[in-house]
């Protein structure tokens, strides 16, 4: 292992861990955020069956994600967590509610089927926002004496951070729209491309705030795509010009998509904005893995830690991506018929 960049391949095993969270449990999220907007209890439980056999699974890259960092990178760990302790504990917190409102609801009748629905949504909304508030405090840099936390309890919240927070929310929002106009027909795939059309705007408008605000308030973030206002720097700038590029055609593809009433389109064009969003900040970022205070290199674990470690990641690996694949394949139909979660037939009525 010694001629292997271990941090590098650790790093890309971590990064496509937390894209993979971000993708697979934000259109999740994004269905409880549009929960209390649905036209009817009938289409709430439409969307809740759409993702029910999925929800749980979507979250155990959360786990490596987490996991990886702790065991890969336990300087990083040590000196990013602490900062954001908080909105962790509101993220979990959240999530488990989430969880026990999922599993509630189609139990309860009456008040307590309103009460679960609340919970559901506040959940949701609570665990993207936290989420926002991470990558915040994650974009804007930590307070770091060596390689241990030096901040406030506090650091996390700031304007910077509430602005990436919307942002989470309302582009999980987007994924879960799209979602649900994919695994619908009639009146609920129309709600759906209405609040798809809702939401893109926004979308655009935060990645365009959140990139400006970047290169604005960070020399270095600036130097890697050439600007340093107000002067551009093409030689830099051109060759990176693809990325912003191709969020505007994905935007334009996703717009026409709806308007044509396509199906899968949307939602893997809302994919590829996050995606290409995630691109642009890792184009920023790398190679720090604490910005700007700690590099994949200077917070890596011994070679010898993350060599067996890898080996058993490269194990696991393809048989969680083989298992999340075939249950997203198994239950590829639509969720609007009248078997569904918590239905003893739900199983065959979904696939």
């Amino acid at each position: 292992m010694e001629t292997v960049d271990l941090p590098v391949i650790w790093s890309i095993i971590l990064g496509f861990a937390v894209l993979m969270y971000v993708v697979l449990d934000g259109f999740d999220l994004g269905i409880g955020i549009l929960f209390p907007f649905a036209r009817s209890d009938t289409h709430r439980d439409n969307m809740m069956n759409s993702i029910a056999p999925v929800w749980d699974g979507n979250e155990t890259w959360l786990v490596l994600g987490g996991g990886g960092l702790f065991a890969a990178f336990p300087m990083a760990f040590g000196a990013f967590i602490p900062a954001v302790y908080m909105p962790i504990g509101f993220m979990l917190c959240a999530l488990i509610f989430r969880g026990v409102a999922f599993e509630f609801r189609f139990r309860a009748r009456g008040l307590g089927r309103s009460f679960w629905d609340r919970a559901f949504h506040l959940g949701s909304v609570i665990a993207a926002l936290s989420q926002g508030l991470i990558l915040g405090a994650f974009i804007q840099g930590t307070n770091v004496r060596g390689t241990a936390f030096n901040g406030g309890s506090l650091d996390w919240l700031t304007p910077f951070s509430v602005m990436v927070a919307i942002a989470v929310l309302v582009g999980y929002a987007l994924l879960g729209a799209t979602w649900v106009n994919m695994k619908s027909d009639g009146p609920q795939a129309e709600w759906a491309r209405r609040w798809t059309l809702r939401c893109l705007p926004a979308v655009l408008a935060f990645m365009i705030a959140v990139s400006f605000a970047v290169l604005l308030f960070n020399i270095q973030a600036g130097d890697r795509w050439g600007i340093s206002w107000p002067m551009i720097n093409l030689q830099k700038l051109l060759p990176l010009a693809p990325v912003p590029l191709a969020v505007a055609g994905l935007a334009t593809w996703l717009y026409f998509g709806v308007k044509k009433h396509r199906k899968y389109a949307p939602f893997f064009c809302a994919i590829g904005l996050f995606v290409l969003g995630y691109i642009g900040l890792v184009i920023s970022l790398f190679p720090y893995v604490v910005p700007y205070e700690l590099t994949i290199w200077k917070a890596a674990a011994a070679p010898n830690s993350q060599a067996v470690l890898l080996i058993g990641v490269l194990i696991l690996l393809p048989l969680i991506l083989t298992y999340t694949a075939y249950v997203y394949w198994v239950f590829r139909g639509k969720a609007d018929g009248p078997d569904g979660y918590g239905h003893t037939n739900h199983g065959e009525s979904t696939a």
